[in-house]
């Protein structure tokens, strides 16, 4: 989910006549911690079955990427967005925390997944995902809300998704359109 609210953030900012210069002028601190959780993960999820090793650690592992990540988003919260990042990452985790280091995932919901995902995700390890069951903490914050077309991608999502995803676009836009907050800025201090 997170891709996707990216690329809709800069398909938004071409269309508001932004571009990419903005990334240039990126200051973030400590900014080399995100590129090297995105690589835990992805290794992760390659190998997690693969080594039954990394299958009994990957709860643990994930807490952690979780907390640094968490650190990192706090360290930049006044980037603009990064506090409605935080918010929606800190509830993804805190979920995840109370549920043993996985994300819960709502049958009802993962129903409009390939039938074959909810099985794997009852059956084994899959990435940081497990079943939604009676016993689950707190689930309405995992996994529970389907999307499907319109929406150009099939998938199941939390509510801290989705507030990640507003801090996500609002950062994008902001990076992408500096004249039209320049111009605000300018109206603002003329009145």
């Amino acid at each position: 989910m997170v891709f996707d609210g990216m690329i809709l953030s800069l398909i938004v900012g071409f269309f508001r006549k932004g571009n990419l210069k903005g990334l240039s002028s990126l200051n973030l601190k400590a900014g080399w911690i995100f590129p090297l959780l995105l690589g835990i993960e992805i290794l992760m999820f390659l190998f997690q079955n693969r080594f039954s090793f990394l299958g009994r650690a990957s709860g643990f592992i994930y807490m952690l990427v979780y907390i640094a990540g968490l650190l990192f988003l706090f360290m930049n919260r006044k980037q603009t967005g990064f506090m409605w990042i935080l918010i929606g990452v800190f509830l993804n985790f805190f979920v995840m925390v109370l549920n043993g280091g996985r994300m819960p995932v709502s049958e009802h919901a993962a129903s409009i997944l390939d039938p074959s995902y909810f099985e794997a995700l009852k059956g084994s390890l899959y990435a940081k995902h497990q079943a939604l069951t009676e016993s689950t903490k707190l689930g309405f914050l995992g996994d529970i809300i389907p999307l499907t077309k319109p929406y150009p991608r099939t998938q199941v999502i939390s509510i801290g998704d989705i507030i990640m995803n507003i801090g996500i676009f609002l950062f994008i836009q902001h990076l992408m359109v500096p004249m039209q907050r320049d111009k605000k800025v300018k109206i603002s201090k003329s009145i």
